[in-house]
């Protein structure tokens, strides 16, 4: 099974304002959610800003992206899937 990469923006309000223990706790949510879901999703890793998260899942789907939502109770205001990745680099001949 291939997975796919992903961007899902998170509202929460005033999650820039949140200490460790409460990225911590919120960090927790989302592991104990994805070990319910299986290996259907891998959470990458998350930009966290005044008031969303900008968060990089590898999925089999967009099905199970909302699946994590709803488990984790994290809202999933936009998924994005990850057609192509460049940088620096992609500008060498």
């Amino acid at each position: 099974m291939s997975l796919q990469k992903y961007i899902i923006e998170r509202e929460i309000p005033k999650i820039g304002t949140f200490e460790r223990d409460q990225l911590r706790e919120a960090a927790k949510a989302s592991n104990a959610a994805l070990a319910k879901i299986g290996p259907d999703i891998q959470w990458v890793e998350s930009y966290v800003a005044d008031d969303k998260t900008f968060c990089v899942y590898l999925a089999k789907d967009e099905a199970a992206i909302r699946r994590h939502a709803e488990v984790s109770g994290f809202p999933a205001n936009k998924i994005t899937e990850v057609r192509n990745i460049i940088d620096p680099t992609t500008a060498a001949d």
